[in-house]
């Protein structure tokens, strides 16, 4: 039952518990009476307690579908539109089997034959993520609703890390184009393609550039996808990376956003490149991947290698981006080899030399 508390003015309020925003931060809703006597605190915790068996009554029979679109449109202004668009794609294409069932009908084994579903045909990541959202949605409603849905096993990505021969490779045959600087952008860098996109040289000061913009395709409910310029996803997104100065020199002179391609044409144009000139067939984005495995081959502490490349953790590094190049993996192989052949060459000489 609601307590309600006297406010300076005499009127009597209660305070009652709504929704807990994307940041985790509790919202309230809030019921006065000006009546200042003991009869006005009575009507206003009564109305409060009206006001939450009503709430509790609509939790009760709304469907999947819809509890889930109060969750998106609750957090429309603290979520990234690309997260928001992946709520909206997740809930339209993949939870369906769920969509009209009351949430207070919602088992365990509907949630299962959900995840059981999508396991066919996506991505052991994307089935998580599909979790992670209707868990999410059901912890709003149903917060003492214990899941134990067991997801797919994850599987080690098969991820080809460039090579310092490739990357020089792919350097000269892109020289004087446009795709120069976007290549070594993020290889050099590492940024990513809507960072690279998006750059405008009013965030540049010398050879310094100031990662603060992402280009992004954003689609609102019954609207057209198109492409937007906004601030990075995350706080960590927003950084500065010194480059050498070959890349420098490539900014020179230029005002206004360096790259006029859209991440999809650049992607493309990647692809095309890459074809033409024969070399091994990887992503855009395992410029990335090269850029943090060579400076961990090169012995750069990985808190450099994360504020370089926009990580806030070291997840990712350990999951992927640690993967040592082919080149330098042989050249530690051999060194490691070369020490244990040194220690069994020792112990030999050393029993040929004992008495007999």
């Amino acid at each position: 039952m609601a307590t309600a508390k006297q406010l300076p003015s005499g009127s009597w309020r209660c305070q009652v518990y709504d929704y807990t925003d994307a940041n985790g931060k509790k919202h309230y809703h809030s019921i006065t009476c000006p009546d200042p006597s003991q009869r006005g605190k009575h009507k206003c915790e009564q109305m409060a307690d009206e006001w939450m068996e009503q709430k509790e009554t609509q939790k009760n029979t709304v469907t999947f579908s819809g509890a889930a679109t109060e969750y998106i449109a609750l957090r429309t202004q603290t979520l990234s539109p690309r997260t928001l668009e992946d709520y909206r794609k997740t809930l339209k294409n993949y939870c369906g089997q769920i969509a009209d069932i009351s949430i207070s009908k919602i088992t365990q084994q509907h949630i299962q034959a959900v995840i059981n579903s999508c396991s066919e045909k996506l991505a052991p990541k994307t089935v998580s993520n599909i979790h992670a959202f209707i868990s999410s949605v059901l912890r709003e409603y149903r917060p003492n609703l214990v899941l134990n849905t067991r997801l797919p096993q994850r599987v080690r990505p098969d991820l080809y890390v460039p090579t310092d021969e490739d990357i020089g490779s792919l350097i000269e045959r892109i020289q004087g184009t446009a795709m120069e600087l976007p290549v070594m952008l993020a290889a050099f860098g590492p940024m990513r393609r809507g960072e690279i996109c998006a750059l405008d040289t009013r965030n540049i000061n010398g050879n310094v550039v100031h990662v603060c913009e992402n280009m992004i395709k954003q689609q609102e409910p019954d609207q057209p996808r198109k492409w937007i310029i906004r601030h990075p996803k995350s706080y960590h997104g927003d950084r500065y990376i010194e480059y050498p100065d070959m890349v420098a020199d490539l900014w020179n002179g230029k005002t206004g956003r360096l790259v006029t391609m859209t991440p999809d044409v650049l992607t493309a144009e990647f692809k095309r490149y890459l074809r033409s000139s024969g070399l091994q067939n990887f992503r855009f984005h395992d410029l990335r991947h090269y850029s943090a495995s060579i400076q961990h081959a090169l012995g750069i502490p990985d808190a450099y290698i994360m504020a370089r490349g926009g990580w806030s953790t070291d997840t990712v590094l350990k999951q992927i981006y640690r993967h040592t190049m082919s080149d330098h993996q042989k050249e530690m192989n051999q060194k490691a080899n070369d020490h244990f052949s040194k220690i069994v060459s020792h112990e030999i000489s050393h029993e040929k030399e004992k008495p007999q």
